[in-house]
């Protein structure tokens, strides 16, 4: 089997000019790329006491939910707001153009529950830094952090602080 990076397409000068587009689309095609990039989040996960796994759609739930069926653990969906139909905590956040709310079930953390956040990328860490605050508001504990892919040159660990975390594949630009 090929190393992980050689499933990721990456996209010259898109969107725009002077950014290299890391496709994990190109990933979740290849069947040895998926069981691949899985059972690398997975390992990362290693030796870590958690409860359980969240993730936001949509590519939190392709990877985020492997993992939870393969540690026998539950998985908590995060998802834009208006698409969860229980009573719902949301949180508002600044994106790179605008701003975007996400949410999840009010009684899918328990407090003090160990939670692991699993997701396919990390450019600037809003997104995740967003769904850290949902969980710890409901009184759980973020144990662990594990991407896929990680843009270093956007410094989303910088905003994640003291979180532990890890990233399969880390790329050094944007």
């Amino acid at each position: 089997m090929k190393p992980i990076e050689e499933y990721v397409t990456s996209i010259p000068d898109f969107p725009e000019e002077g950014i290299i587009f890391r496709d994990v689309t190109s990933v979740l095609q290849d069947a040895d790329g998926l069981h691949l990039a899985v059972d690398l989040m997975q390992e990362k996960l290693e030796g870590i006491d958690f409860d359980v796994v969240v993730g936001p759609e949509s590519r939190g739930f392709i990877f985020g939910v492997p993992i939870a069926y393969n540690l026998r653990k539950p998985f908590i969906p995060v998802r834009k707001k208006g698409r969860l139909p229980r009573e719902t905590v949301s949180i508002e956040y600044e994106l790179e153009y605008g701003t975007a709310s996400i949410e999840m079930h009010r009684d899918s953390i328990k407090p003090g529950e160990k939670v692991v956040i699993i997701d396919d990328l990390m450019a600037t860490g809003g997104t995740t830094e967003a769904i850290v605050k949902l969980v710890e508001g409901l009184g759980g504990e973020v144990v662990k952090i594990v991407f896929l892919m990680e843009l270093a040159g956007l410094k989303g660990r910088d905003r994640l602080g003291d979180y532990d975390l890890d990233s399969v594949i880390i790329y050094p630009g944007k």
